[in-house]
């Protein structure tokens, strides 16, 4: 990893080693494949290479992010399933640790994301059949085959959903 790498991961006191520079830089890498925010795949990378679980306050100052940044990011991870909330004893702060386990990760991944996506796609299809169906000419014919054909590719994801999701249970 660069040397600015490493200086864009690691604030001012809370200095990572280079294994917690290489593991969080690995996770944030992966969340931005994903479309989430580079405080996403900080705070999993963390949580992961953690021995501990960690409180909000230490994501906070470890990977120097505001508190509605750590918070919202847990949020996120929570909805998944990637992290999990751990009772500490004598300490009244919640605290967090990552799941390590790819089916757990998946799942939630699957069940907050793709099928969300999936059920909305089902109305837009239907939007855009009425709408092809009120228009003439060749263009239209055009569209109609168009949207024929995402119709299919739409059920056939709908139909890999149970598949999917049966092979990660």
């Amino acid at each position: 990893m660069s040397e600015s790498a490493i200086a864009d991961i690691t604030p001012g006191t809370a200095a990572f080693t280079p294994v917690e520079v290489e593991v969080i830089d690995l996770f944030v890498n992966v969340v931005r494949i994903l479309g989430f925010p580079k405080s996403v795949g900080e705070i999993y990378g963390l949580l992961y290479i953690s021995p501990d679980p960690l409180p909000l306050d230490a994501l906070v100052t470890r990977l120097n992010i505001s508190k509605g940044s750590a918070s919202q990011g847990l949020k996120v991870l929570r909805a998944f399933g990637a992290v999990k909330q751990v009772y500490v004893p004598g300490d009244r702060r919640d605290h967090y640790a990552a799941e390590t386990e790819l089916k757990k990760l998946a799942a939630g991944f699957i069940r907050e994301e793709i099928k969300p996506r999936l059920d909305s796609g089902a109305g837009r299809l239907a939007r855009l059949e009425d709408l092809t169906s009120e228009s003439s000419g060749t263009q239209a014919e055009f569209h109609r085959t168009r949207i024929a054909k995402l119709a299919q590719w739409h059920a056939r994801s709908q139909s890999l959903m149970p598949l999917l999701t049966g092979m990660l249970d």
